[in-house]
């Protein structure tokens, strides 16, 4: 058998890493400094070569973090055994193509686009033609402006599920090598994506109708679920941008690394245009409820960029953010229903919604005690943090248990429920849930989110019941 000795020369985005690094920058200059964000037309202005340089000053990659393709880093491996030369050419820019060299250590040469030229399409086949002679080399690549250099190649490697390539390579003349396929998305993984199961929380946007009494009311459910639609779009829009702005942190984490846009089984130019999508719809949806409900849609929008893109680093700022957003949901159903929620409502949420903002928190941190390193990736806690949260927690669990009973107590109160002596039993119920939710999330059995493992554990659905049926009683006995 006849030794091959042809260079190996390898793409970088779509081909060697499953991302491009291009978006990757652009998230984490967004990130890292959002004023870039204004410069970004100037610098296109001068050509892609020097917008793609100008991003690369700006921010600074964990080049352990990136999604590499196994199959074709081993394959990269394998020709450096058996004495090829192996290059990686790459339209990144070069400082980009030298740090990928450099972590993964089996490229002899990495070529990227310098100040003034962007090193794709034909000229990187005519760089490649130069270094290594025409058909002196096989490239391996993954979309058609990779065409240009196959053409010139000694053989294709072709890393994608597109049958078309095939089709051209073969009318071309060209010699597959091999073919890569990798994972496709269906449609559980967009799913995945919007988070779809987070939409629970919206649900709360019907509290304002329960607390009223108007649960039975056709106009104000039609406005509600008018509002929960619109509500549930705009957070999936905020879950997408912020994943797509923790890529590196998410990266590093047991289980957020699974996600669509961290593992790349969505590309992330798709995650860029689902967003103004995503954002359309719900204030369209919006604009069919009452102004009040837009004003406080967009200030929960505003609070979450504010929350993705600086406080989710400030320590206990963070929490009462969160505890913050799940009282806007609140506020939302009482704006689209056009009912004035009381101040024992949101007194309530508040206390409760941080208590469980911390059991995230804590719940976050013990997995990162469990993994033995010191801090979370992209948050300003420790593990040393862990009995200041318990602690705040706890009280914040019981103070909104004291103000359910000062609620029962109240005036208003025995004007809203001829029965209130039904009441004093929810106190004991919500107590005893607050403090199960606590042992749980100290014997870390809490998931990063304990609204949603409240839906799925039969406890917390029991006590949603029991209370549910004490209400009534209160109202109707």
């Amino acid at each position: 058998m006849t030794q091959n000795n042809k260079s190996l020369c390898v793409d970088c985005d779509g081909t060697l890493i499953a991302t491009d690094l291009l978006y990757e920058g652009f998230f984490l200059m967004l990130k890292q400094y959002p004023m870039g964000l204004l410069l970004l037309p100037f610098w296109l202005l001068k050509g892609k070569a020097y917008l793609k340089n100008r991003i690369a000053e700006k921010v600074e990659f964990n080049w352990s973090t990136l999604p590499y393709r196994e199959d074709v880093v081993q394959l990269v491996t394998q020709a450096r055994t058996q004495g090829r030369t192996t290059v990686l050419a790459t339209a990144s820019p070069q400082i980009w193509a030298d740090g990928i060299a450099q972590q993964l250590g089996c490229f002899d040469l990495a070529i990227g686009t310098s100040e003034s030229v962007n090193l794709s399409g034909h000229h990187k086949a005519d760089h490649l033609a130069k270094l290594y002679g025409e058909k002196g080399f096989e490239y391996a690549g993954d979309g058609q402006i990779d065409m240009q250099v196959w053409t010139r190649s000694a053989g294709a490697i072709v890393v994608s599920n597109n049958h078309s390539l095939l089709n051209q390579l073969t009318k071309q003349a060209v010699p597959v090598v091999t073919q890569i396929k990798p994972k496709r998305a269906n449609l559980l993984v967009y799913i995945k994506a919007l988070r779809v199961h987070q939409w629970l929380k919206n649900l709360l946007i019907l509290v304002p109708l329960l607390a009223a009494h108007q649960l039975t009311s056709v106009q104000g459910l039609l406005q509600a679920g008018y509002a929960f639609i619109a509500f549930s779009l705009c957070a999936s829009a905020v879950y997408v941008l912020n994943d797509l702005l923790d890529l590196e942190s998410d990266r590093q984490h047991i289980r957020k690394r699974k996600r669509p846009f961290a593992a790349c089984t969505i590309p992330l130019s798709q995650g860029m245009l689902m967003v103004p999508v995503l954002l359309a719809i719900a204030f369209a949806v919006a604009y069919l409820l009452p102004i009040q409900f837009v004003i406080v849609l967009f200030a929960y929008f505003m609070m979450t960029l504010a929350y993705s893109f600086r406080l989710k680093k400030q320590v206990i700022v963070d929490v009462m953010m969160l505890a913050g957003l799940y009282t806007m949901r609140i506020i939302a159903g009482a704006a689209a229903t056009a009912i004035t929620p009381s101040f024992w409502l949101l007194a309530f949420s508040m206390f409760i919604f941080l208590s469980l903002a911390m059991v995230k928190r804590y719940s976050e941190l013990l997995i990162t005690l469990q993994a033995n390193k010191k801090e979370p990736a992209g948050r300003g806690y420790s593990v040393e943090d862990l009995p200041v949260l318990m602690a705040i927690g706890v009280s914040a669990g019981l103070g909104s248990v004291l103000i359910l009973a000062l609620y029962i107590n109240s005036p208003e109160t025995n004007q809203m429920y001829p029965n209130t002596m039904w009441l004093w039993l929810i106190p004991p119920i919500i107590l005893y849930w607050t403090s199960r939710m606590w042992m749980k999330a100290h014997r870390g059995q809490v998931d990063d989110d304990p609204v949603v493992f409240a839906a799925r554990d039969w406890q917390s659905l029991t006590v949603i019941a029991l209370s549910a049926c004490i209400f009534a009683a209160a109202l109707f006995a």
